[in-house]
C-alpha cells in the first residue's frame, strides 16, 4: 500500500455545477494548496477542453493538447491577421487566448493538465453546441492509475463516474467526492455518503478575491 491520495477534477463539471452555482470564482492555486494540505493530495490530474482553431491535434500521438504550440500558432494569428478581423472575432480570439495562458498557470501551479480540442456539435433544431467531454478520459486515467493510490478525491459531481467509483470502493480504495450538492447526482451523493464534501463550505479557503 502507498498510501498515496490523488485528486481528479472534471473541468466542465467544476465550472457549470461548481463556480456558477456557488457564485463566486475558485482560486485554482489556493484549490491545490487546499487538496495538498488538507489531503495530502500528491497528484492532481486536470481534465478540460480548449479551443483549438484549426490547429492539428493528433488524437493518436498525443494524449494532451500542446498549450505552449497552440499558444503561438494564436498569437501569430492574431499579430499577422488582427487587422482584417472585425471586434467581435477578436474579441473571441484574445479570450481564447487567455484560457490557454489560463492553463500553462495551472501547469505552474502543479496541476496535470489533459486537455482535448473543442468541437462542434450539429443538434437537430439546427442549433450548434460547443463541447469537449472528458468523462471517458477522467474514468480511463481513473482506473490507469488505481494501483498508485489508496484514496482518491474526485471533483465532479456527474453521475456517469459512478460505475468507476463503485468498483474503485470495491478494491478496497477510499473514494472523497468534492463537488457542488444541489448540483451533483443523487447517486453520487447516495454513495459518496459522509464522503460527500460541498464547495459551498470552502469559500474562506479557495475563493478568488481580486487583488486591490
Amino acid at each position: 500500500m502507498t498510501g498515496k491520495t490523488y485528486a481528479f477534477i472534471d473541468a466542465s463539471n467544476l465550472f457549470y455545477g461548481g463556480e456558477k452555482s456557488l457564485g463566486w470564482k475558485i482560486d485554482y492555486l489556493k484549490l491545490i494548496k487546499y487538496l495538498k494540505n488538507k489531503y495530502k493530495v500528491s497528484e492532481v490530474f486536470y481534465f478540460g477542453g480548449v479551443e483549438t482553431h484549426g490547429y492539428k491535434y493528433d488524437y493518436l500521438e498525443s494524449e494532451t493538447v500542446p498549450l505552449k504550440e497552440l499558444e503561438k500558432r494564436l498569437v501569430d494569428y492574431i499579430d499577422r491577421e488582427g487587422k482584417k478581423l472585425d471586434e467581435a472575432k477578436l474579441l473571441l480570439l484574445s479570450r481564447h487566448l487567455q484560457r490557454i495562458r489560463f492553463y500553462l498557470k495551472l501547469q505552474e501551479f502543479g496541476y496535470k493538465l489533459y486537455l482535448k480540442p473543442v468541437k462542434t456539435y450539429y443538434q437537430e433544431d439546427g442549433k450548434t453546441e460547443r463541447k469537449a467531454n472528458c468523462d471517458v478520459e477522467m474514468a480511463f486515467y481513473l482506473m490507469k492509475e488505481k494501483n498508485n493510490f489508496d484514496r482518491v478525491l474526485v471533483l465532479s459531481g456527474d453521475g456517469d463516474f459512478l460505475p468507476v467509483l463503485k468498483y474503485l470502493k470495491e478494491t478496497g480504495k477510499e473514494v472523497i467526492v468534492l463537488a457542488r450538492g444541489p448540483r451533483t447526482a443523487k447517486e453520487i451523493r447516495q454513495f459518496a455518503g459522509s464522503n460527500f464534501r460541498d464547495f459551498v463550505r470552502l469559500e474562506k479557503d479557495i475563493k478568488f478575491e481580486k487583488k486591490a
